[in-house]
């Protein structure tokens, strides 16, 4: 790949793909940019030593991926059609990821073309953030360079997944948690992420007799942060905002919760605001899986009639899209087809696609040992009394991909297409599963996709 040493020499490098003026970039040919200068672009927008260039590759594959009618949107509009009954049938997936990303947002670019599928989102959570090393600024400037390596037309969903309250951070500071959850939410939505998930379920109070007063943290911390985004959005965008009344791994949610927690939220939420489009439940499943002893996973028992009756209640009583099923990667294939059925609204997805990176026949068996070794090493204290070997790196290994970023990005060309391939057929089948092949006609009915302006100084300020 070719690193740019400043901002000139990246401009005379993409002259024959695009030009800027100003503030504003025009294509000069996008066959040129996908074929010969996109991959550089993106490498130094990860990359580069150099803030100048590192900030300029980010803007300028935002502004040039908008020029192609690429543009990062929210989802709010479908998720208020399937509030009001006016869209179903399928559920939307939401897909965290955590390494490979350029490659792996590919493979779910070419899945989506061929199937026509315009229903799924892009999401990283606040802790994959700090693990895998990817700020929301880059994270979406990847997503947006390979919907254009790829030819993807329509609107992109970035979301932030689980932009959840530390619950003994809280407990030591609460100004202090507040204000860091709020930059992090600023930054964001100036990156692109259209799409929020408020995680303040993390101080749900079991102990207090009173079901409201067990959600009053949760609701009163999700409507300040819904109050503080809406001071954030840009004209013509609003953005979707997710709450959660059940920690994922816990105890399942019930409808007294929600009630519960939508009451309250919508009583403490200021007048006339917009609130939340969809609510996270716990329904038996937990991040990762349960992992045995030889390092497989556990067949967990998902409570589909609490997501049906919880799904219910959120459309008809509070014009919610419905309930968001958290932790399903792992889970049977013969599992997805029971979300729609069950008509939940959004089901995240991540270790799945973690999994088959690392496990690929085409990982490098070197590479793989190298990062195994560095989790010994640096996270030993995790391990668990009574762990098996295989567990340990199971639950770890997440934690080698910020490590070894630039590693997994300099695989061989011929590696990474094996691995994206891979990838692309597990996405089809999700795709085929969830029911949104043929989804971009209501996506482009009901989701309004508007110009966001960027500048290079505000990425410079969130590198």
């Amino acid at each position: 790949m070719a690193m740019f040493n400043d901002t000139g020499e990246l401009y005379d490098h993409v002259k024959d793909s695009v030009a800027k003026e100003d503030d504003t970039v025009s294509i000069v040919d996008g066959e040129v940019l996908r074929r010969e200068n996109l991959d550089d672009l993106v490498w130094n927008a990860v990359f580069n030593e150099s803030k100048d260039v590192k900030a300029e590759s980010r803007w300028l594959i935002k502004a040039a991926a908008q020029s192609l009618g690429i543009r990062s949107a929210s989802i709010q509009g479908l998720y208020d059609a399937m509030g009001r009954g006016d869209v179903k049938g399928f559920v939307v997936p939401a897909i965290n990821i955590r390494g490979l990303t350029y490659e792996t947002a590919r493979a779910i670019f070419r899945a989506a073309i061929k199937n026509r599928v315009g229903a799924f989102i892009f999401e990283i959570a606040k802790s994959e953030i700090s693990y895998t090393g990817q700020s929301p600024s880059e994270y979406a400037s990847v997503v947006l360079a390979a919907a254009i390596k790829e030819g993807y037309g329509g609107p992109v969903f970035i979301q932030g997944d689980h932009f959840q309250v530390n619950a003994k951070n809280y407990r030591g500071d609460k100004a202090k948690e507040i204000a860091g959850l709020k930059a992090l939410i600023r930054s964001a939505v100036a990156a692109g992420f259209l799409n929020i998930d408020i995680d303040a379920s993390t101080l749900v109070d079991l102990e207090k007799t009173a079901i409201q007063e067990q959600q009053r943290p949760n609701f009163e911390i999700t409507a300040e942060l819904t109050e503080f985004i809406r001071g954030l959005e840009r004209d013509g965008i609003t953005v979707s905002v997710g709450g959660e009344i059940g920690e994922v791994g816990g105890k399942n949610s019930t409808e007294e919760e929600l009630r519960a927690f939508m009451d309250g939220y919508l009583g403490r939420l200021r007048a006339g605001l917009k609130g939340i489009s969809k609510i996270s439940v716990q329904t038996g499943t937990s991040h990762g899986g349960v992992v045995l002893p030889d390092g497989t996973i556990a067949k967990v028992k998902v409570d589909f009639d609490t997501i049906e009756r919880l799904s219910r209640v959120a459309r008809e009583s509070y014009g919610l899209a419905g309930v968001v099923q958290h932790g399903a990667s792992t889970l049977p294939d013969d599992a997805f087809d029971m979300f729609v059925k069950k008509e939940a609204a959004e089901v995240h997805l991540a270790t799945g696609f973690q999994n088959m990176i690392y496990d690929s026949s085409y990982f490098p068996e070197g590479l793989r040992s190298e990062i195994y070794d560095y989790l010994h090493k640096n996270f030993a204290a995790e391990r668990k009394e009574g762990q098996t070997e295989e567990q340990f790196i199971y639950k770890t290994r997440k934690k080698g991909f910020g490590p070894f970023k630039r590693r997994m990005w300099e695989l061989p060309g011929d590696v990474k297409d094996h691995i994206r391939g891979e990838l692309e057929g597990r996405f089809e089948f999700l795709f085929n599963k969830l029911s949104v092949i043929d989804t971009t006609g209501v996506v482009e009915k009901w989701v309004r996709a508007v110009d966001v302006t960027y500048a290079v100084e505000t990425e410079l300020g969130n590198l």
